[in-house]
């Protein structure tokens, strides 16, 4: 009989080894990538919303990052990521399939839950993220509802140790894309999710930021909880009309906005972010993705003006006093104290504010004690002796109304 050569598998040179197996080595090497720690706003404000047990929705374009970004934050707090693609499910894979049993009259019928669902039932903990949100229709949404708010799924609850993330495109950007539900809407905590192009070449040169836990320090904790209730319910004594507020548009009612239910997130989310010692800017991301732009700033600004020092304190000591060192916040501290002093005029008081005036412009940027100094001047009465203090600002009151007067003629140059 003729004899043939033995066949070489496809892919394979005679006597190397086979090309998938090297293609598969040069993938692991491609996937292969490291993490450090790195400030990264977006990603603190979203693992301080995971840490407070809140749904999060991060919204973002097609291929942003959020579907990395969530599976590098499954590995950083040591859980089990599960997903589930909204838009391919139908409402009975979230609400349960009904189960005859062997006496349904007597019984009822049972609606039995997905795997997925089992699966982390079992495990105890893990983090369920809900993908294309924005492309589920509103059935669907609306079988949502339960699990997102209540972590129900059929028969079974979710276990307090499952944390509900999803992520969304924008309507314009979505395959047959929905606006979100006013309902669904207001259970999630909405970060928008961008890149930032340091972030991203040092990530693909094989390092990315590091997704770490909060530090809570436990010694905040109780404060950081009255802090939050006073800045929220001060606001809303002073605003009622923020207590709910539901947008006039279909596109804002998908977002952020606020609510009974968008409040009490809120409050939960100053407590973590105060107990953290977080930046404003990761307060900011929190706050207005929780009850939307306009209440969320009011509410940042009430939150500063809690902050500022009590105006009768700097008076009563306007030598040693602290002032803030945010450039707003210090104009508004030393524009309460000449409040006070109108309200309440003395000549100690008086002398009391332009000492600290002269504190103000030894520490601090030398514009902000303008407008103080002219308001305290027309405050004088005809028997106060002008304080030896007023030579130190006239120089700083000069210079700045010096630079306005050319700042006006150069603007108008401009026009011309």
């Amino acid at each position: 009989m003729p004899s043939y050569p033995s066949a070489t598998p496809a892919g394979t040179l005679p006597g190397s080894v086979p090309q998938l197996d090297v293609a598969g080595e040069l993938l692991a090497l491609l996937r292969d990538s490291t993490t450090e720690p790195r400030p990264d706003d977006q990603l603190e404000a979203l693992t301080l919303a995971v840490a407070a047990d809140l749904p999060v929705l991060l919204w973002g374009e097609p291929g942003i990052g959020k579907t990395a970004a969530l599976t590098q934050l499954a590995t950083a707090l040591d859980l089990p990521l599960t997903t589930v693609i909204a838009s391919v499910h139908e409402p009975s894979d979230f609400s349960g399939l009904p189960v005859i049993g062997d006496d349904p009259a007597e019984q009822g019928i049972p609606m039995a839950p997905p795997d997925w669902a089992v699966r982390l039932v079992r495990a105890g903990r893990g983090l369920l993220f809900l993908d294309e949100l924005s492309t589920a229709p509103p059935a669907v949404q609306a079988a949502l509802l339960r699990v997102v708010l209540e972590r129900r799924i059929g028969a079974l609850t979710l276990p307090p140790g499952v944390r509900v993330v999803a992520a969304a495109n924008p309507r314009s950007s979505a395959a047959d894309g929905w606006e979100l539900s006013p309902p669904l809407a207001n259970r999630f905590v909405h970060l928008q999710w961008t890149h930032d192009h340091d972030v991203v070449v040092r990530g693909l040169g094989g390092t990315w930021p590091r997704a770490t836990p909060p530090r809570l320090d436990p010694a905040k904790l109780p404060g950081a909880v009255a802090f939050a209730r006073r800045a929220v319910c001060g606001l809303l004594t002073a605003r009622p009309a923020l207590v709910h507020r539901l947008p006039g548009s279909e596109t804002r009612r998908g977002g952020a906005w606020p609510s009974p239910r968008s409040w009490e997130a809120t409050i939960a989310l100053i407590a973590f972010a105060t107990a953290a010692g977080s930046s404003r800017e990761v307060l900011s991301q929190l706050v207005r993705g929780t009850v939307g732009d306009g209440a969320g700033l009011e509410l940042l600004a009430s939150m500063d003006r809690m902050d500022l020092p009590d105006p009768e304190t700097l008076l009563a000591d306007p030598e040693g006093a602290e002032l803030p060192e945010r450039g707003d916040l210090r104009q508004a501290a030393l524009d309460g104290v000449v409040a006070a002093v109108r309200a309440r005029p003395d000549r100690a008081r008086w002398d009391a504010a332009w000492a600290l005036l002269v504190h103000a412009l030894r520490t601090g940027a030398p514009d902000l004690v303008v407008v103080p100094a002219t308001t305290l001047a027309a405050l004088r009465q005809d028997d106060w002796d002008v304080p030896a203090a007023v030579e130190q600002l006239a120089g700083a009151v000069a210079l700045s109304r010096t630079a306005d007067r050319a700042a006006a003629r150069a603007a108008a140059g401009a026009g011309r």
